[in-house]
């Protein structure tokens, strides 16, 4: 099984495929990747000589892809500069709150979470 930046590459799949399940590499990519190296891209990853899946590792590394944990370092730095900064988004981060203008009425569960219930609105009458 093929394994590239500490990621194991699903072996049944074409290779152009399977190098998408790295994090920073996407369909163009992949492909740009195959034939950098000389690859064919509809051969299964599971074919590739440990030559091959070195000469790929070495162009990622070497041509400055960022993917994997570069990436999710350089994303997580880009969100705190935003948040440091005080900027719209970086509001709307530190409020775990959609930061690309959707609206949040009715939608965001998947950023907001759970909803969370208010007890004792609903038909609690005025004492005075």
């Amino acid at each position: 099984m093929p394994r590239i930046q500490g990621v194991d590459l699903p072996p049944n799949k074409p290779t152009h495929i399977s190098l998408r399940y790295l994090r920073g590499i996407g369909p163009t990519t992949s492909i740009q990747l195959c034939r950098q190296v000389g690859v064919d891209p509809q051969r299964p990853a599971k074919e590739l000589s440990e030559d091959e899946v070195a000469r790929i590792a070495g162009l990622l590394d070497r041509d400055q892809y960022l993917v994997e944990g570069a990436l999710r370092r350089t994303e997580q730095q880009n969100i705190e500069r935003l948040i440091r900064i005080g900027s719209y988004r970086g509001t709307r981060h530190r409020r775990k709150l959609p930061v690309r203008g959707q609206r949040t009425k009715t939608n965001a569960r998947t950023r907001k979470g759970k909803r969370i219930t208010v007890a004792g609105k609903k038909g609690v009458k005025d004492l005075r």
